[in-house]
């Protein structure tokens, strides 16, 4: 009798149940991954990847905290400059580098970075920097300095500010010859004040994500904005007449990195690891950027890039350029100045 149950059982179907497909959650910035790329990964790996967005670090720091977001996710994209509070959190997951061979595509100038000594939590997607998108025909010679938003005499155009607190209020902290970094509690609030004096200006057309900016700035709702290198390129080469254009302000800006991380309760973390491996591929690294027009942080992509990517000073800014830049660091128990400063300015 069980034999002919079991027969009965395979003929009609009902034995055991096909194991479920897995999936990979990711959690990224919009705009910021070719969809291709994960469609690709799928086919190859039978790992189906749900993208989930994110429009500020401070709304995916809130999401990974308190919304269950470390074990909703399996792998996430995030500032370099977050690694440190995610690790102290414990809302991240130490990487196993022996799953990620393609590691060693890493430009050397992104392993073992001071944010995450030995890349033990992360590894780098992409990088650029911080400067003005503006419209060259409405602005002509607009002078490179943050001057332009925060000295009311300079002010040429209406502008949009980005909505992320390190990187906006580390944009006045450059004006007034102050590192990006500071923890003073006075030379902060002058910042906040420049910003907040901004805000209050006839000429703000509001706050944005990087997307956000470019997107007005393209639309002609506005003539400038602070945006994201990458952002930046891509309006650029998207606007139909050649008057858009890009410029890192010589009081200095910043320079970032993305890195990727595994959330400490990941539902896959092998997943995650596969995934992660699969971007560091040559081809894929290069796929990548020549989607985003962000700068690759892997060295084995660049042979694959198109010869005027690479010499592009909005990808890939000179010297003289680089020298002016300054990387967000962590500030440890001073990130609450930034709050302070930043919550008076955004409710006021």
């Amino acid at each position: 009798m069980p034999f002919l149950l079991c027969l009965l059982m395979l003929l009609s179907g009902c034995g055991e149940p096909p194991a479920a497909p897995r999936e990979l959650n990711l959690y990224i910035w919009s705009e910021y991954l070719d969809p291709q790329i994960p469609a690709d990964f799928s086919a190859k790996t039978g790992v189906r990847v749900n993208v989930s967005l994110y429009e500020s670090s401070e709304e995916m720091l809130a999401k990974l905290q308190h919304a269950g977001g470390s074990r909703q996710y399996d792998l996430a994209v995030v500032s370099n400059m977050l690694v440190p509070t995610l690790v102290q959190l414990k809302l991240i997951q130490a990487l196993d580098h022996g799953r990620i061979p393609n590691r060693q595509n890493l430009d050397a100038l992104f392993l073992d970075p001071a944010y995450d000594p030995g890349n033990r939590h992360s590894l780098a997607y992409q990088w650029g920097t911080v400067g003005l998108l503006y419209n060259q025909a409405k602005l002509p010679g607009l002078e490179s300095s943050w001057g332009v938003l925060f000295d009311p005499g300079k002010e040429r155009g209406s502008f949009v500010l980005i909505d992320e607190m390190r990187d906006q209020l580390g944009a006045a902290l450059l004006f007034l010859g102050h590192s990006a970094n500071s923890t003073d509690p006075e030379e902060l609030r002058q910042a906040g004040q420049l910003v907040l004096g901004a805000k209050k200006s006839a000429r703000f057309r509001g706050f944005e994500g990087g997307v956000g900016g470019k997107n007005k700035v393209a639309a002609g709702l506005a003539d400038l904005a602070v945006v994201w290198s990458g952002d930046a390129l891509r309006a650029i080469e998207e606007d139909p007449k050649g008057e858009l254009a890009y410029l890192v302000p010589r009081e200095g800006s910043l320079i970032w990195a993305d890195v990727m991380v595994i959330p400490a309760q990941a539902p896959d973390p092998g997943a995650a690891h596969q995934f992660i491996d699969y971007l560091l591929d040559a081809q894929v690294g290069a796929q990548l950027s020549r989607y985003t027009r962000y700068a690759s942080p892997n060295q084995a992509a660049h042979p694959l890039l198109p010869k005027e990517d690479l010499e592009n000073p909005v990808l890939y800014p000179p010297p003289e350029i680089l020298s002016r830049l300054e990387y967000q660091r962590e500030v440890g128990e001073q990130v609450r100045l930034y709050d302070e400063v930043w919550t008076e300015v955004k409710s006021r």
